[in-house]
């Protein structure tokens, strides 16, 4: 058990949302143990992501950019757990960690933000949208082809000076962060899941650590929130099949009624000029089968170089 003399050490980023998941880390842990904030301590550690701030992440190497320091943290023992978007997250661990506790899941749309426009079809033919997001990017495309779409990155408040000098007309964030940092009021409105599917895993917190800490997997148990989990067995197993990352554009849900399952996939070409969507139901103890399954159905109806679509890169904004 944690001490303020042998404090519980939490790994992140630095940004305003990755610290408020750690902060909710710990609180969580506080309340289902007893403890006091002195037995707890936040590392902050800079991922590549983070300092590439120029590029497509799909350039430099997708998912793994924002997790890959803060894992040679955990395995180095200098955190004990590591805090994560799980729509960050690769599908397989480094040998040596574990991933199987997940706070209730936030949010799972998209949030349309814009000074100017209520929603997607109120922009004018050719109006910019900016997002850094393969699959935002091919979703909006399927169903503005007349829209141009600009490289956009940084934290909320960059993107907000952005819009408001004009560089695009809107942008959209997960909801999820939003209400995370409680400026839910600068979306317009969240996206319906029926207009833009959201990326696998949106909304989701997971907390990585080493497979050989017995006492800390323990100590993370009383905070696990199972329903959570069992979603993203069935949405990572499908983007596992799809062998997914931030080079294709994929998006998956899976929602519960009870013990059953509702799983939907989408698929898009890079350009937007094709959408593919299927969807499984079950019982929710098939939850990772029914998502290996969904994926290779989506696969095997894609065909060959369905996602070697030629596209230009969107113009760099800096």
């Amino acid at each position: 058990m944690p001490r303020p003399d042998s404090p519980l050490r939490i790994g992140t980023r630095g940004s305003p949302l990755a610290l408020a998941q750690a902060y909710e880390t710990r609180d969580r842990l506080m309340v289902a143990h007893g403890l006091s904030e002195d037995c707890f301590t936040i590392a902050v550690i800079k991922t590549s992501g983070d300092l590439i701030q120029d590029r497509p992440l799909s350039e430099v190497g997708g998912k793994g950019l924002f997790t890959k320091e803060i894992e040679e943290a955990l395995l180095a023992d200098e955190i004990d757990i590591a805090v994560h978007s799980m729509k960050d997250m690769p599908v397989d661990q480094p040998n040596g960690l574990m991933l199987d506790c997940y706070l209730p899941r936030e949010d799972v749309r998209d949030a349309f933000l814009s000074p100017n426009y209520a929603d997607l079809a109120a922009l004018p033919k050719g109006a910019k949208i900016g997002t850094s997001s393969l699959r935002r990017r091919a979703q909006i495309l399927y169903r503005r082809p007349d829209l141009q779409v600009v490289e956009f990155r940084g934290n909320v408040q960059t993107r907000l000076r952005k819009l408001e000098e004009g560089i695009a007309a809107c942008t959209f964030l997960a909801m999820a962060g939003l209400n995370r940092l409680g400026v839910a009021n600068l979306a317009r409105a969240p996206v319906d899941i029926n207009e833009m599917l959201p990326a696998v895993a949106q909304g989701a917190i997971g907390i990585e650590l080493r497979a050989d800490d017995v006492g800390t997997r323990l100590l993370l148990g009383a905070i696990h929130h199972a329903p959570t989990g069992q979603r993203l067995a069935a949405e990572r197993a499908f983007l596992r099949a799809l062998d997914g990352s931030c080079q294709m554009p994929i998006a998956g849900l899976a929602e519960l009624d009870g013990d059953q399952l509702h799983l939907r996939g989408e698929i898009l070409r890079p350009d937007g000029s094709e959408c593919l969507t299927m969807e499984h139901r079950g019982h929710v103890a098939d939850a990772a089968a029914m998502g290996t399954a969904l994926g290779e159905a989506l696969l095997a109806k894609a065909g060959p170089n369905f996602f070697n679509t030629s596209l230009n890169n969107p113009p760099e904004i800096p």
